[in-house]
C-alpha cells in the first residue's frame, strides 16, 4: 500500500551587518518564495525522533532519509537558486535536535549555522521565513513523552528562546509550528488506514521506545489519538511566540495549518463539526498572532460523517486525483473570513513526475491567491512547496514536489521548467 504524502503524515505519523546591529531590513511588499524543511533536505539528522523511526525494525518508512539533499552543506547553493529564480523569500526550518541534541545541552555551532543562513538570505536580498518546528523533535524529547509531557511547552519555548537570540533580528516572519493540526485532520479521512498499517506503526514506535531506553516514544504524528496532546501544543505555541517576541517585539509570528478547500456534499454534512475539531482551537490560539499560514494541497469533500471521495465528472490528473489548483485561493478567503488575520500561503504544490503538470498548476494556483488579494484579503505571500525534490516522510523519495531535481548521488541541483514559471510570475509581480 502506498500512502501519499498528506495521508501518510495526517494518519501516521538587508545585510548581515545591519541585522546583527538590530536594524531589520524592510520586508518585500509580497513574498514570492519556495520552502524546505530541515529533516527533509539537510541529511543525517541523527538525533531526531523521525531518524530513529526510520532505522528501527519494523519501520513504517519506505526508506531512510540518509543524506537527503545534503543541504546541510549545500545550503548556499539552495539560496542561490532561490535568488536566481527571481524569488524574494526562502522558507526553511531550524532543527531542534541539532540545536539541543541532548536535553539542556545547546550547540553554539549549529546556532551559528542557522544564523549564517539567515544572514546570507539577507545579504542576497531574500526574506527568511523560518519555522521553529517542522514535525521533528529531538529523540530525548520523544522519549520523555513528546507533546504528551506537561513540561513540553516550556521545553519548546526554551529552545525558541535560544534560537531567537541568534536569528530574530534577521527574520522576515517566524512560524512556531508546521501543520500541528494535520493528525487531527487525518481522523476525518475518507480512507482510514488499514489495521495492518496501524499495527505496524505501533510496533515501530514501540521499537523506538525500546531503543531509547524508555517506556514511551511519543510524537504528534504517531499511533495515538492526538487530541490529548493539542492543549500542550497550543500552550507551546503561545509560550514560543512570547519567547521569540522577547528578542524582537515587531517580528511577525504565527503558525501554519493544513487546510484543504472544504466542500459540503450534502445539506447535513459534518463540515462545521470537522472545522471545530481540526481548526478552531488553533484559530483561537492564533488570536494573538500577527498572521496565519495556510498549507493547501487540494479539496476535501465532506459527507454526513466524514470526508468522502470526490464526485465523478470533474477534471482529473493523470494519476486520477482531482485537478483543482484554485483550492488555495478559496482557503485564503475562508481563513481570513474566520480569523480576520493576514494570510501567508506557506505551502502549496503537487506531487508530479511530469513537471509539465506543475508548470500548468502554478499559474492557476497563484491567480487564485492574487484574486483573493484583489478583493481585499490581506495576503502576505505565496511560498511554493517545495524548492527541492526531497525526503517525503513515510513515502521516502518517491514523491516529486520540487521545483528543482536533486541527484541523490552527486547532489547536483537541476531547476525544472516549473521553477522558471514561478520565477517569471514573481519577477513580473504576479503576471503569468
Amino acid at each position: 500500500m502506498r500512502l501519499d504524502r498528506r495521508k501518510a503524515l495526517g494518519l501516521g505519523l538587508a545585510a548581515a551587518a545591519s541585522a546583527r546591529a538590530g536594524q531589520v531590513a524592510a520586508k518585500p511588499h509580497f513574498l514570492w518564495g519556495a520552502a524546505t524543511a530541515g529533516h527533509q533536505v539537510e541529511g543525517n539528522n541523527v538525533n531526531a525522533d523521525i531518524w530513529l523511526l526510520e532505522q528501527v525494525t519494523p519501520t513504517v518508512f519506505a526508506e531512510p532519509s540518509g543524506d537527503a539533499c545534503d543541504s546541510l552543506h549545500h545550503w548556499r547553493e539552495d539560496i542561490a537558486i532561490v535568488k536566481a529564480l527571481g524569488l524574494n523569500c526562502y522558507r526553511f526550518s531550524i532543527e531542534w535536535s541539532r540545536i539541543e541534541p541532548t536535553k539542556g545541552q545547546f550547540s553554539q555551532a549549529f546556532l551559528d549555522h542557522y544564523g549564517r543562513m539567515v544572514d546570507h538570505c539577507r545579504e542576497q536580498g531574500l526574506a527568511p521565513v523560518v519555522t521553529f518546528n517542522h514535525f521533528t523533535t529531538p529523540r530525548w524529547f520523544a522519549a520523555e513523552g513528546g507533546w504528551e509531557n506537561p513540561q513540553a511547552p516550556e521545553l519548546f519555548a526554551r529552545f525558541c528562546d535560544r534560537v531567537s537570540r541568534r536569528v530574530a533580528d534577521g527574520l522576515s516572519h517566524a512560524l512556531t509550528f508546521n501543520e500541528p493540526n494535520l493528525a487531527l485532520g487525518g481522523r476525518w479521512s475518507a480512507s482510514p488506514p488499514p489495521a495492518a498499517f496501524t499495527a505496524r506503526m505501533a510496533a515501530c514506535i514501540a521499537a523506538a521506545a525500546k531503543a531509547s531506553g524508555s517506556s514511551r516514544f511519543s510524537l504528534l504524528m504517531g499511533d495515538k489519538d492526538p487530541r490529548p496532546m493539542i492543549p500542550h501544543v497550543i500552550s507551546a505555541h503561545r509560550l514560543a511566540r512570547a519567547a521569540i517576541k522577547a528578542h524582537r517585539s515587531d517580528l511577525p509570528v504565527g503558525l501554519s495549518l493544513a487546510i484543504p478547500d472544504e466542500v459540503a456534499v450534502v445539506p447535513d454534512s459534518a463540515l462545521e463539526r470537522k472545522r471545530a475539531d481540526v481548526y478552531e482551537s488553533f484559530f483561537a490560539a492564533a488570536a494573538g498572532d500577527d498572521f496565519i499560514g495556510v498549507q493547501v494541497y487540494g479539496r476535501d469533500y465532506i459527507g454526513r460523517e466524514r470526508s468522502v471521495s470526490a464526485p465523478p465528472g470533474g477534471p482529473r490528473r493523470p494519476n486520477g486525483q482531482e485537478w483543482f489548483p484554485s483550492a488555495v485561493g478559496n482557503v485564503v478567503r475562508s481563513v481570513y473570513a474566520r480569523t480576520g488575520k493576514p494570510v501567508l500561503v506557506t505551502e502549496n504544490g503537487i506531487d508530479a513526475e511530469d513537471d509539465a503538470e506543475r508548470a500548468r498548476f502554478i499559474p492557476e494556483a497563484v491567480a487564485s491567491v492574487l484574486s483573493a488579494r484583489a478583493t481585499g484579503v490581506p495576503v502576505l505571500g505565496y511560498i511554493h512547496w517545495s524548492l527541492l525534490d526531497n525526503f517525503e516522510w513515510l513515502s521516502g523519495y518517491g514523491p516529486k514536489f520540487g521545483l528543482v531535481a536533486v541527484d541523490r548521488r552527486t547532489f547536483r541541483r537541476t531547476p525544472k521548467p516549473s521553477a522558471e514559471v514561478l520565477g517569471r510570475i514573481a519577477r513580473s509581480g504576479g503576471v503569468a
